[in-house]
């Protein structure tokens, strides 16, 4: 059974997008890359040849677990979200209370985690710590770096 994921709407978009790449321009690249290395000969000393289709085999493998996942993937309307607990796709502010220092984050899939653009995946060690919790809430959550203690300051959509 695969596991149900959700995802913003820009999120899904893009998962769409991408599997309609691969299945077009993808496909026809790697249909491309065969058929010139087929024409250079001798198909059983072709590395050419061989290392095409091992991409094609993977291209493939790779469409099939988009389409998996897309086929998995639910939109979240983010105007019904609770906005009391931290759920998927919550803007979440909070405060390392080691140090003081305050960070957002919005939690999403997997697929669509950036750092560098404070969305985080549900199953990181802070979103996991943060699920359920409330504004005023304290949690210490297990990070590579040992245990830090957070306090959740604000959580928005």
């Amino acid at each position: 059974m695969t596991e149900v994921t959700y995802y913003t709407q820009e999120g899904l978009d893009k998962l769409k997008e991408e599997v309609h790449y691969l299945t077009t321009t993808g496909r026809q690249l790697i249909s491309k890359a065969i058929a010139e290395a087929r024409d250079k000969g001798d198909l059983s000393e072709n590395a050419e040849y061989d290392a095409a289709k091992e991409a094609q085999g993977l291209h493939e493998a790779k469409i099939s677990k988009l389409k998996t996942t897309l086929a998995s993937a639910r939109l979240i309307d983010e105007s019904k979200l609770d906005l009391t607990k931290v759920l998927a796709l919550s803007i979440v502010k909070i405060k390392n209370l080691k140090n003081g220092a305050t960070m957002s984050y919005q939690l999403v899939a997997e697929t669509e985690a950036d750092l560098k653009t404070g969305k985080i995946s549900v199953k990181s060690p802070i979103a996991q710590g943060l699920l359920g919790k409330s504004v005023g809430d304290r949690t210490e959550i297990e990070v590579p770096a040992g245990k830090i203690e957070f306090e959740i300051l604000e959580i928005t959509r």
